[in-house]
């Protein structure tokens, strides 16, 4: 009983050092008493806010992700996907399976931001709706022409398809409800949950900003870099992010008609990008087969690997799946230092080709959708096993959704707030130094200071004191006092434009000074 004690304190106080915020402050070498006192009570403080969210954490946080682990000399990217469904549970192992339609595909992916339902379109006119828990076909429609992407809005009960000639939004009973013709020929389509836009790229390489709710077109810009198929949206900033075959990324918002970046990032074509879930790290792929990982906030690349990527996709967890061919690859970070190695592996059947990866939310699942239908495959570690039922609820009712979509609404963000940095949003803004004020304006204000002088009102003064001479030359002096900053100012102006001037002649050559102005 007292070992079971033991072990359980030893838990508590791991999950305590977790709140706490850093070691305590050393309060001994401190002399005043009362200062001493404030911080005392400061520190017990921290440390009973600690404990308390400690213990609220085994109420609130009770699942515990977990990874695959291997004995030995074992590798975890030699464990095939028959062994892990033979392991884990009944309900799990539902969510291993393939569905084969070779005469429809290639497919397409994308589920709902919680993960219950998603929307499967195959290039030959195929859209399909599954609840994802149940494994149910919801609805499934044929549009009769190609279907290049697909997208979920806000909830599953909107989804929009980028058809041969528009996009097309549908209802979840698969009613069409509009045609976004000022879209043109889109291959790629974002939807923006926070300010409820729907991005698209279309074939002439022109970028489009809707708006989902009043159907207004926000922004219409023209890339000018060529046709792209590659598109992705930062969770963190809602910044656009788009590759192009000259191997720059560009970053976008609605309310620039230039990109916010512009970076080279391969020597060819980039075929591929991703965004971490915390907005700071983005992977891309050339087709000089390189995956590059690179820090946002200082725009460097932090890790290079080998190998070629057509689809990236980061999980909830921070993993990346990488899919090529009729190969895909799970890529992890278990250190916490940015250095991704190789987690697990995938081979699909022979002449699979896949076109997208796509991790499921609050699942350890990845969708792979190829050119025979498209899979499901269990990945150990991959999802967020606890879900915040105000973010994302999986199990939520239709009058939850109604008040999620109201309350969302209300919250919607006006497309001035993407930015790179939006911590930037409600802080107060710097001051600027103060510009150099132009010749014209210098003499204004001395002709107004010298004014203001002018009617100054003199006192009376006694007899004697009061001639008219005295107050001439007292006027005159508190002119010359106004003018007197101004005109050491032009002096201190004229003494530093000399000594450059000097500066750059001892400089140049002797030749070249003469021509010096």
């Amino acid at each position: 009983m007292g070992a079971k004690q033991e072990n359980g304190d030893d838990k508590m106080d791991e999950k305590v050092k977790k709140y706490l915020r850093g070691e305590a402050a050393n309060l001994e070498g401190l002399q005043d008493k009362k200062l001493k006192g404030q911080l005392a009570v400061r520190e017990e403080l921290y440390g009973k806010s600690a404990k308390a969210a400690a213990k609220i954490e085994k109420w609130l946080l009770p699942s515990e992700g977990g990874y695959l682990e291997a004995e030995g000399i074992e590798k975890t990217w030699r464990i095939k996907q028959e062994s892990i469904v033979r392991e884990v549970d009944i309900l799990s192992s539902r969510n291993q399976y393939d569905i084969v339609l070779p005469e429809l595909g290639p497919y397409t992916l994308d589920f709902t931001l919680n993960g219950r339902y998603m929307a499967a379109a195959g290039r030959k006119g195929h859209l399909a709706i599954v609840d994802m828990k149940t494994l149910n076909l919801i609805k499934e429609i044929q549009v009769r022409e190609t279907v290049r992407d697909v997208v979920y809005l806000h909830n599953e009960l909107f989804f929009a398809a980028a058809q041969k000639k528009y996009p097309y939004i549908y209802n979840r009973d698969g009613t069409e409800l509009h045609c976004l013709k000022e879209h043109g020929a889109v291959l790629r389509l974002q939807f923006l949950k926070n300010h409820f836009l729907l991005a698209s790229i279309n074939k002439f390489g022109q970028l489009h900003y809707q708006d989902v709710t009043m159907g207004e077109m926000v922004g219409n810009f023209r890339t000018g870099l060529g046709r792209t198929d590659v598109m992705q949206v930062n969770p963190f900033n809602g910044v656009v992010a788009l590759g192009h075959s000259s191997g720059t990324v560009t970053m976008w918002k609605p309310t620039s008609a230039v990109p916010l970046v512009k970076m080279l990032c391969h020597p060819g074509p980039v075929s591929s990008l991703a965004f971490h879930p915390n907005g700071h790290l983005m992977a891309t792929s050339g087709k000089e087969k390189k995956i590059k990982i690179w820090d946002l906030r200082k725009f460097e690349v932090i890790q290079t690997l080998p190998g070629h990527a057509n689809t990236l996709n980061f999980s909830q967890k921070g993993l990346l799946a990488a899919g090529t061919g009729s190969f895909v690859q799970i890529l992890a970070d278990f250190s916490g230092s940015q250095n991704y190695s190789r987690y697990m592996s995938h081979s699909m059947a022979k002449g699979y080709q896949v076109g997208k990866v796509l991790f499921r939310p609050y699942e350890d699942v990845l969708g792979i959708g190829h050119s025979m239908g498209w899979s499901s495959i269990l990945i150990p570690g991959s999802g967020e096993p606890n879900f915040d039922s105000w973010v994302a609820n999986p199990f939520e009712t239709s009058k939850q959704r109604r008040e999620k979509e109201v309350h969302s609404l209300l919250d919607k963000l006006p497309p001035e707030t993407i930015m790179l940095d939006p911590t930037k949003v409600g802080t107060v803004r710097a001051t600027r130094k103060k510009e150099k004020p132009t010749k014209e304006e210098r003499e204004a204000e001395m002709e107004a200071a010298v004014e203001a002088a002018k009617d100054t009102v003199f006192k009376t003064k006694t007899k004697g004191r009061n001639k008219p001479s005295k107050r001439a030359r007292k006027g005159k002096e508190i002119i010359d006092r106004a003018k007197r900053p101004f005109l050491e100012q032009r002096i201190e102006e004229q003494v530093s434009r000399k000594k450059q001037k000097t500066n750059m002649e001892t400089e140049m050559p002797k030749s070249l000074q003469r021509f010096v102005r």
